[in-house]
């Protein structure tokens, strides 16, 4: 919501460097912000200072002792990671907030941060046990359980440390009324400063200073190692979701679902539902969910057996049926059932988000309020009557076990009048949540957004002790000023109302709301900076650049486009090496929840960058890589001869930039079109259907398209060959955009109405289905092949779901499959996975691998082969090197299968060979002479 261009950035390696930080901005009087993810919702971590960020060196675990269930971190370890090395003791870091694959130990700390299951664990603040920190002065500490004599003996330092531990005791005697009253009667507080904790541990006298600090977002102290708490990790789980016909109605049945000891309690509104189902990540929630419930809540149970945690989901399904809550209890007690409920339950900022239409956006300015549940019923009322009295609608999601609801309006900053809307709804809310005794800031902190109302909040005499606090801590005021005491009007730096409308650029490809727009539904949440789970984003995993990550790249793209001549910043050097390791996956089109899409974004923006510099010989190059693989294919085996010279492979290397330490794809002569031409036909009664010959497969890969033919014959499909146009992708992948809009339309002329359009290469097909609208807008005819095109393995499911296709048994047969990244991003991987589940007696897993780092030309070209290899090794390598000699590795993408055998020697095979070896006897045309 906040945008405030920072001072500068660095990247502290040690405690030592973040104290020379802080050191050398006191010389220039200039203040310090420290930042993990970035991902806080409030504003803590923008402001006009020195920011350093911790997540990409200081991010090791330094210590876990099982025994003593804690664990020393520095302040950039990302949640998960810590959760994934505790997990091998049994154990596990107790608040966990939905951004756990992101969120760092350090950001946690700075906001006193718990999520959903707060209800059993309680917050940061209850996990904290010491502090190693920075002081303002630049001075190193080290805070935690401090007894009387310990304080005494600090207290006679003469340091910024000795003025504190004799200050502060002095400060919370002076304000201890205030201290006693002022704080609000609900205990899920994460505003202010914990004044309230920083006695009654250490004996009489002693003091906490680590919980203390805990939730101090940055202001007081740059923390720089952590010792923490972990927990007891959960042997069984099970999820009950009731279903109810409004979200009133939902928060009612929380009452019983406390009474049971859940170890969560979570409400998703139907406006969340709603977007679930129409992305691709949570489609599947639709064939779980039953009708069309209004609301949901998400009632999870912990045991040390099944049985006991089972045995909570039997007494909470009979209290609601006594109770008449709810019209259907979904019970989820298998780990494959939660999953997909798991991962909608933990998305509903990043869902909400994606309904963003242009600058009207759910803003984050009343979504940290928390009250008892025993009265969540009649707030939530009360709020929805706020919104109503000014014509504003929201999404409501959140923890009702602890009465925290995350609601987000919908707002545009840019209509005259809205940001006077928004300020009125905040001070309204404010009022509301103190009336029924709640808190105003309950896991988010204060940042820039609530800061200002502290003083409402907390009272005149508590809030004048905070200050009282900051100036104790940093009394020239750099550490992160302006959040918590002394804050700016929460409307200021806001991100919209501020940024400059740009120039008029009108963009080759077809964005909805223009290339600007598209590249401005970024809404900072970090997802793209996750590094353990999924594609999204590889040279961010490979790299822990937050530059290189989508988030980074739609910024820099959003600036440029803001500037008076966009077409002309869009050239900008600078810009282009931001955008060069986008790998153009496409995953952050399916799994930002905003649907950023960087790879057209960057297609664009090489082309604008074109028009300046002019195409380099290599991007032109590999844009006609199908006339090249023609010709490697006429000339083989010579053309392989070639490609393994060594001083050949140097001077193409420094001459066209293609890495020498990459091998070439090996040509075969005979190629996919010589061998269809020799065949007899062969009708079907299904009809015909359009096989698109890639310009991959076609000519180095031609077993694997053949494959696929005859498999589509065996089901009684009449194949069609298309191999004389090509379908663009590797022109767009270099920024050519003229050039793949010809190569379309000239294939859109010869399949349109010809029936489905297959084939074998996801990138090359589903260019057809993604792009095409796009780089052909307003042709009918790009929609209807947008529409036709199908991957092979969707109607040989069919096929074999109606009896036209047998296969035969490949028992023992053990397949780890990965998926195309394009695949992944446009149509998921569950077709083909299913197809090679249907070999009897096969085995199939399909892993989590992200992507394989090749990405067609990017793997070639030297500057990048090392990190296209780094991307391998991160995951893939690994998961393919661990499995059993006899174990069959399969890839959709030809990429993906050279990459493999670079990186592992080991020979992966498309799915559509697997299963074509398995195609039972009398079937196919495998007798036939090739």
């Amino acid at each position: 919501m906040y945008a405030i261009e920072p001072l500068g950035v660095v990247f502290p390696r040690d405690g030592d460097e973040a104290a020379a930080v802080v050191s050398t901005a006191a010389e220039f009087g200039v203040p310090v912000l420290a930042r993990g993810a970035g991902t806080s919702l409030a504003g803590q971590a923008v402001g006009r200072a020195v920011v350093m960020d911790f997540s990409r060196h200081m991010n090791r675990i330094l210590a876990i002792d099982g025994e003593a269930r804690r664990a020393r971190v520095q302040p950039g370890v990302v949640q998960e990671q810590l959760n994934l090395a505790a997990a091998r003791h049994e154990l596990m870091f107790g608040p966990d907030t939905s951004t756990s694959n992101r969120a760092t130990l350090g950001g946690m700390i700075g906001n006193n941060s718990a999520g959903s299951h707060s209800v059993r664990y309680g917050m940061t603040v209850d996990h904290v046990l010491s502090l190693d920190v920075v002081l303002s002065d630049a001075s190193p500490a080290a805070f935690g359980v401090l007894p009387v004599a310990e304080i005494a003996a600090r207290a006679a330092r003469p340091s910024l440390e000795g003025t504190i531990c004799r200050e502060l005791p002095l400060l919370a005697e002076r304000n201890a009324e205030a201290i006693a009253t002022g704080y609000p009667r609900f205990w899920r507080q994460s505003g202010g400063y914990r004044l309230d904790r920083l006695s009654g541990r250490g004996g009489p006298g002693g003091m906490d200073l680590a919980r203390f600090l805990v939730g101090s977002e940055g202001t007081l102290v740059t923390v720089i190692a952590a010792d923490v708490a972990l927990v007891p990790a959960p042997r069984h789980r099970v999820i009950a979701v009731g279903h109810f016909t409004s979200a009133e109605a939902a928060i009612d049945a929380t009452g019983d679902a406390l009474a049971c000891d859940p170890a969560a309690v979570e409400l998703m509104d139907r406006a969340i539902l709603e977007l679930a189902r129409t992305k691709l990540e949570y489609r599947e929630l639709s064939s779980i969910l039953s009708g069309d419930p209004g609301a949901l809540l998400f009632v999870t149970f912990f045991g040390d057996t099944e049985a006991e945690a089972a045995a909570g989901l039997d007494r909470l399904d009979a209290l609601w049926r006594r109770h008449r809550h709810g019209y259907h209890t979904l019970r989820a007690q298998a780990a494959a059932d939660q999953a997909a409920l798991i991962k909608v339950r933990s998305a509903g900022l990043g869902l909400l988000m994606a309904a963003t239409t242009g600058a009207r956006r759910p803003l984050a300015f009343v979504e940290d309020t928390a009250v008892d549940p025993a009265v969540l019923g009649a707030y939530t009322r009360r709020f929805r009557e706020v919104l109503s009295a000014h014509g504003l609608s929201a999404g409501f999601y959140g923890h009702a076990s602890v009465g925290c609801l995350h609601v987000r309006p919908f707002v545009d900053l840019t209509e005259p009048g809205q940001v006077q809307t928004m300020r009125a709804v905040a001070e309204e809310i404010r009022d509301l949540v103190l009336e029924f005794g709640g808190v105003n800031s309950s896991e988010h902190g204060d940042g820039l957004v609530r800061s200002e109302f502290n003083r409402a909040v907390f009272g005149d005499p508590l809030y004048a002790a905070m200050c009282e606090v900051k100036r104790l801590f940093d009394p020239d005021n750099r550490m992160n000023p302006g959040k918590i005491t002394d804050a700016p009007p929460m409307t200021s730096n806001l991100r919209e109302a501020a940024r400059p409308a740009g120039g008029t650029y009108i963009s080759r490809i077809g964005f909805p709301d223009g290339m600007r727009g598209a590249a401005d539904r970024c809404m900072n949440i970090g997802l793209c900076r996750k590094s353990a789970t999924g594609v999204m984003c590889p040279s961010y995993m490979a790299t822990l650049d937050e530059e290189h990550s989508t988030r980074g790249r739609a910024g820099a793209l959003v600036k440029a486009l803001s500037m008076p001549d966009p077409r002309a910043a869009l050239g900008d050097r600078r810009l282009h090496e931001i955008l060069d390791l986008c790998l153009e996956c496409k995953a952050c089109k399916s799994e930002c929840p905003l649907g950023v899409d960087m790879a057209s974004l960057k297609t664009e923006a090489l082309a604008a960058y074109h028009d300046q510099h002019g195409v380099p010989l290599r991007s032109r190059m590999f844009g006609s890589v199908r006339a090249l693989n023609r010709m490697g294919s006429a000339t083989a085996p010579l053309a392989n001869l070639l490609g393994g010279v060594r001083p050949a492979r140097l001077l193409a290397q420094r001459w066209l930039g293609v890495a020498a330490a990459r091998p070439l794809p090996r040509f075969q002569r005979q190629h996919l079109a010589r061998w269809h031409a020799r065949r007899p036909a062969n009708p079907g009664a299904q009809g015909d259907l359009v096989f698109l010959a890639d310009s991959f497969t076609s000519f180095t890969e031609p077993s694997v398209p053949r494959a696929a033919i005859e498999l589509l014959e065996a089901a009684g499909w009449t194949v069609r060959l298309e191999a004389a146009a090509c379908c663009g992708r590797a022109s767009l992948s270099k920024g050519l955009v003229g050039q793949a809009r010809d190569r379309a339309g000239n294939l859109v002329d010869r399949v349109a109405g010809r029936g489905p359009v297959v084939g074998v290469e996801p990138s090359c097909l589903l260019t057809l289905r993604d792009e095409y609208p796009a780089i052909l807008p307003g042709d009918p005819r790009a929609q209807a092949v947008a529409a036709a095109a199908t991957l092979p393995e969707e109607l040989l499911l069919q096929a074999i779901a109606d009896g036209r296709l047998a296969l035969r048994p490949m028992a023992g047969t053990r397949i780890l499959f990965h998926g195309h990244c394009h695949q992944k991003a446009v149509t998921g991987t569950a077709a083909t996975v299913a197809l090679l589940r249907a070999i009897p007696g096969a085995e199939v897993t399909e892993v989590d691998a992200g992507c394989c780092g090749m990405a067609g030309s990017f793997g070639f070209e030297a500057e990048h082969y090392d990190l296209s290899m780094r991307i391998g090794e991160l995951r893939l390598f690994p998961a393919v090197r661990a499995e059993p000699a006899a174990t069959v590795i399969a890839a959709s993408g030809v990429s993906c299968r050279q990459q493999i055998a670079h990186g592992t020697g080991r020979a992966a095979r498309h799915p559509l060979e697997i299963v074509r070896s398995a195609l039972a006897h009398g079937q196919g045309t495998a007798g036939r002479a090739e």
